[in-house]
């Protein structure tokens, strides 16, 4: 799911435990499920048709299979989908996209984003590991580490190999990783961060690559990296993104960047803990999730903050937000975030109340 994730065992007894919590808690938000029976759900997006759109990354399959990408063997399957919510109606609109998972489909790794421009839907697939490794799938490898172009019929293609970039180019200088996570689409071509490369990443529309950010590492005992998984426009035109940073996981050390090309990133929110996604209201204030807020590494619960245009910060909803993957505002101001998002077939997109 992301650089550096914990076993799958562990991410499900974390989830139990959250459960057990949350059944007996009050939260101060209501949260109201509109999507449900996900395969993974993750990026969030509204389309000018006013459908909402979630990527789903799938459960993996029957291989082949890798190891290198996590814990134990990472299984390939084309059960990753792109869903849609609209007049009140679920529906897949686009499936048999690339997805890599352990046994069980837990955590898994593929669609992970999805941006909107006009009819044409703009995904993320990832990897979460060193491009090379794609070739041990085999021909089916070739379809992970990329953004890809849906179309409305549902059928796709690759537009932009960031695995390729990521060998070749190898931004950060660290080892090569590449796991391609957020989007943005607009008419200079796409945004995306590639969360192993720690890299913000412009694709042209003919489909070349350059860099517009490398985020820094820090250190909380041991060096960790930044883990870049969001990007947004803001209101003044800015570029700006969210990272998750690497294990441990420590509270307080991930930041929001400002980013204007040309310029290096700078800190424009700091404090945060394990940032998932973020997204503008229409007031201008920012929304920040957290996938785990709890003590320890990526222990739920997950955490929706909003930070008003004067800086003050006030907690939106944490109970009930397990694993949460994206957040998405309307123009009427309501908020949609993808839920459970490690899950197969467990996932769920809530509307905050």
């Amino acid at each position: 799911m992301i650089k550096q994730h914990r076993p799958a065992a562990a991410l499900v007894a974390a989830l139990a435990l959250a459960l057990s919590i949350a059944a007996g808690a009050a939260s101060a938000a209501t949260l109201t499920p509109v999507m449900r029976g996900l395969d993974n759900p993750r990026g969030l997006a509204f389309g000018p048709d006013g459908g909402l759109y979630v990527a789903e990354a799938g459960r993996g399959g029957d291989g082949p299979c890798v190891e290198g990408l996590g814990e134990g063997p990472a299984c390939y399957g084309p059960t990753g989908a792109l869903s849609r919510l609209l007049d009140g109606q679920q529906e897949r609109i686009a499936t048999g996209l690339p997805s890599i998972a352990g046994p069980g489909g837990v955590a898994a790794t593929g669609p992970h984003d999805v941006a909107l421009q006009g009819r044409r839907a703009f995904v993320t697939v990832g990897l979460g590991g060193n491009p090379a490794l794609r070739a041990g799938f085999g021909e089916a490898g070739e379809d992970l580490a990329q953004v890809v172009r849906v179309r409305p019929n549902g059928s796709w293609r690759s537009v932009a190999d960031l695995g390729a970039y990521e060998a070749s180019a190898n931004p950060d200088g660290a080892p090569p990783d590449t796991n391609p996570y957020g989007i943005l689409a607009g008419p200079g071509g796409r945004i995306v961060t590639d969360a192993g490369g720690n890299t913000l990443l412009l694709v042209g529309a003919d489909g070349e690559i350059t860099t517009l950010a490398v985020f820094p590492s820090r250190s909380s005992g041991r060096p960790t990296d930044s883990v870049p998984t969001s990007v947004v426009r803001g209101p003044d035109g800015a570029l700006y993104v969210g990272e998750l940073t690497g294990a441990p996981y420590v509270a307080g050390l991930a930041n929001v960047y400002r980013v204007v090309p040309g310029r290096g990133p700078e800190v424009f929110a700091g404090g945060f803990k394990t940032i998932i996604d973020i997204a503008f209201g229409p007031d201008g204030s920012l929304y920040v999730l957290d996938i785990a807020s709890g003590i320890f590494g990526l222990n739920p619960p997950g955490r929706l903050l909003r930070v008003a245009p004067d800086g003050e910060r006030t907690i939106v909803a944490d109970e009930g937000l397990l694993f949460p993957s994206s957040v998405a505002v309307a123009d009427d101001g309501r908020i949609y975030v993808s839920n459970r998002g490690i899950l197969p077939g467990g996932g769920e997109v809530v509307r905050i109340d």
